[in-house]
């Protein structure tokens, strides 16, 4: 294990090989199964109360858990590109690009 995270109810831990592994309440992210394909070349997870957050090794995120907690980042997924660094509230996440400017959801 690289890096472990946890939401309020479930635990996200980055594997050697970029892969991740989630376990807990599925309702708080412990069930990534919906975007497990996706979760290669990760390089770091952020947790909301109930979502997670990771950045990929391209600089993409992919995001799963509760949608209104940050795990729905479809309506700024075209603007997440060049990721450098993830940071959460309880609620939400905020990412900072790789040109200085900050993506909010």
């Amino acid at each position: 294990v690289q890096q472990l995270q946890a939401t309020s109810y479930a635990f996200a831990a980055i594997l050697a090989d970029g892969s991740v592994v989630t376990w807990g309440s599925p309702g708080s992210g412990g069930d990534s199964s919906q975007v497990q394909d996706q979760l290669k070349g990760v390089q770091q997870v952020q947790a909301a109360e109930s979502a997670f957050a990771a950045i990929l090794a391209d600089g993409s995120v992919v995001t799963w858990g509760e949608p209104d907690s940050g795990g729905d980042s479809s309506e700024v997924q075209d603007q997440l590109k060049g990721v450098q660094q993830v940071q959460a509230t309880g609620r939400a996440f905020a990412a900072i690009l790789a040109d200085g400017s900050v993506v909010t959801w």
